[in-house]
């Protein structure tokens, strides 16, 4: 067989339900037409990249510096990381430097090589769950183990699971807020008594390290205010993406903010130029780092994204569903009307022409996940068909 027993696996446990749900999908649209079917099932935002930015890549490209197509070194170019540092002690308060920021090829990469440098075989990285799935396929691609650790009712983090769950192989844990796919934000609280766990574990003799994957850090609602990680504790890493607040998914952009307050900092910047090459990554997009290091403080309309949401919130409400208020990012992750929730999902597709993705992609069965960074008119066209399928299954 041509692949190898992993991937072969991989197919069959994440791809197969996945792969006929899709297939279903394109009967639908092909017998309904593309107009007709609600597809609110990727992560891809789509809004435009702001104007002041294409402007300034269209002026970049007719206006090149010598050699700003060539290799620089693996970390990325120091004028950008220097840019980025301004900004990021301005956010939080802190010393960061140059040497502080680390280019990457999105979250992805960032986080691919992050965990290649951290993780020693049989290594536990814990999760708070539901998660995006890729997380364990990055932990697995560097011979460590994800532990999903299930969060509260209201998606925020359990820390007497996360404390039951940590034992001599944890090596770090991985948050995600605003979360995919919950919409979520892990309040001030939640925050605290992670540190104060992870600290505690410190003061035995066990360093733990906080990795925060914050690709949707910008999009926040209701004057939701996100916590200084930081500033809270040493051992921290942010993996940072433009993909989102940018809307430049398909650019692969983004960086690692180290803290200052690290210990052995040089040696996990070493460790990452290694990881950079041998990954293959070799460094981050060259034309792309110099525009998005003017725009740190930029971000596509966040406004027009909460409409969304509040919109497509209100409906759903409305129908009967049992649904946390996203504060973030552009998911919602209702709870479906019957355990099975693939049933549910394929009336959605056929009697609705309405597309979600299944929790168990997201380690919770029983929910499901609709991204609605789609056009307005999408979730206009969908609410009825939200209410009638509502009326259907939900018990009143």
């Amino acid at each position: 067989m041509i692949v190898s027993r992993q991937i072969e696996k991989l197919i069959a446990d994440q791809e197969g339900w996945t792969r006929r749900m899709f297939e279903e999908g394109l009967k639908i649209k092909k017998l309904y037409g593309e107009e007709n079917v609600y597809d609110f099932s990727l992560g891809n935002p789509d809004t435009e990249p702001p104007e002041t930015l294409q402007r300034m890549l269209v002026d970049t490209l007719a206006s090149p510096v010598k050699g700003m197509h060539r290799y620089m070194t693996n970390s990325g170019y120091e004028e950008v990381r220097l840019d980025i540092a301004e900004y990021l002690r301005e956010i939080y308060g802190l010393p960061f430097t140059a040497s502080h920021v680390f280019m990457t090829n999105g979250a992805a990469g960032g986080l691919n090589i992050l965990l290649k440098v951290m993780l020693n075989r049989k290594d536990e990285v814990i999760a708070p769950s539901p998660f995006f799935w890729e997380f364990k396929n990055y932990v697995n691609n560097h011979g460590g183990t994800l532990k999903a650790v299930q969060s509260k009712d209201d998606f925020q983090l359990d820390i007497d699971r996360i404390a039951d769950a940590i034992n001599p192989r944890t090596r770090a844990v991985l948050i995600n807020s605003p979360n995919n796919p919950t919409g979520a934000v892990y309040s001030e609280k939640s925050v605290t008594d992670l540190v104060a766990l992870l600290n505690h574990k410190r003061s035995e003799g066990q360093d733990i390290y906080l990795i925060a994957d914050d690709a949707y850090r910008k999009l926040v609602y209701d004057g939701t205010g996100l916590p200084n990680l930081f500033a809270s504790y040493d051992l921290t890493c942010s993996i940072n993406s433009h993909s989102k607040d940018l809307a430049l998914p398909g650019e692969r952009i983004g960086y690692i903010a180290i803290s200052p307050r690290l210990p052995d900092s040089d040696l996990l910047i070493s460790g990452l130029m290694i990881t950079q090459r041998t990954l293959g990554f070799v460094n981050a997009p060259a034309l792309f780092q110099r525009v998005v290091s003017k725009f740190q403080r930029t971000s596509v309309d966040i406004a027009e994204y909460q409409r969304k949401r509040d919109i497509l919130y209100d409906a759903l409400v409305e129908g009967g569903f049992d649904c946390v208020k996203p504060r973030g990012a552009f998911y919602m992750f209702p709870r479906s009307p019957v355990a099975d929730e693939l049933k549910f999902i394929r009336a959605l597709q056929q009697d609705e022409r309405i597309m979600v993705v299944p929790g168990r992609g997201f380690g919770k069965k029983g929910y499901f996940r609709i991204a609605y960074c789609v056009p307005m008119s999408t979730i206009e066209k969908s609410i009825d068909g939200f209410i009638r399928i509502g009326k259907r299954f939900i018990k009143r």
